[in-house]
């Protein structure tokens, strides 16, 4: 009895639904969405590189695509949390964040986004390669893995490529403990990506 209880208590958590207002526990609680968000930093003082900066929209995998909130309770696994999804999907809020980062941190002359059709001098491209919580013991952690290469728009040469990882502990066993820790993922991948762009050399 007392596994049953452990089992049914895991599932209730990594859902996402604990809702003591529940009347009956007869209702479906209804679903949270969460807000993939960058915490920020104090930027650092940096020679300013006045080339135009193009960011692609970040890409992902078909099963991070979405707004489902991704979990893996056993390794080669992933699932959906129940009861929580994101805001918008991980690419294009990624997407979102990184350009706010790099004007803020302002490190380029001028930073664009592809649809925009702007003659640019380096093209940043990312893709989301993992995105979810490693929930196999609790609390788990937050697993962020994003790639990225600059390229040379006018050269059409690869000036450098690098693939950044994140482990975060999640702050609780659920969604919401869980999303404090993607925050903290993203924040620091975006401070990883920043200092890695700062230092490219420029030729």
């Amino acid at each position: 009895m007392k596994l049953i209880a452990l089992i049914a208590a895991t599932s209730l958590a990594l859902s996402g639904c604990v809702n003591l207002g529940l009347e009956g526990g007869k209702d479906a609680p209804e679903i949270t969405y969460y807000v993939l968000e960058d915490t920020g930093r104090t930027p650092a003082s940096a020679n300013l590189n006045l080339r135009v900066l193009v960011l692609t929209d970040t890409q992902a995998g078909a099963f991070y695509d979405t707004d489902g909130m991704a979990f893996s309770r056993q390794p080669g696994t992933r699932g959906y949390y129940q009861f929580a999804r994101w805001s918008e999907r991980a690419g294009k809020r990624f997407t979102d964040l990184l350009l706010a980062r790099l004007e803020t941190e302002k490190l380029f002359g001028a930073i664009a986004l592809t649809s925009g059709n702007v003659q640019g001098d380096w093209l940043l491209t990312t893709e989301i390669v993992e995105h979810y919580h490693d929930a196999g013991q609790q609390p788990g952690n937050i697993i962020m893995e994003l790639r990225a290469e600059v390229v040379d728009i006018r050269a059409r040469k690869l000036i450098a490529r690098k693939t950044f990882r994140q482990s975060v502990a999640a702050a609780s066993y659920d969604a919401a403990g869980a999303h404090k820790a993607f925050n903290q993922a993203a924040t620091q991948t975006l401070n990883e990506i920043a200092d890695w762009l700062k230092g490219l050399k420029q030729p």
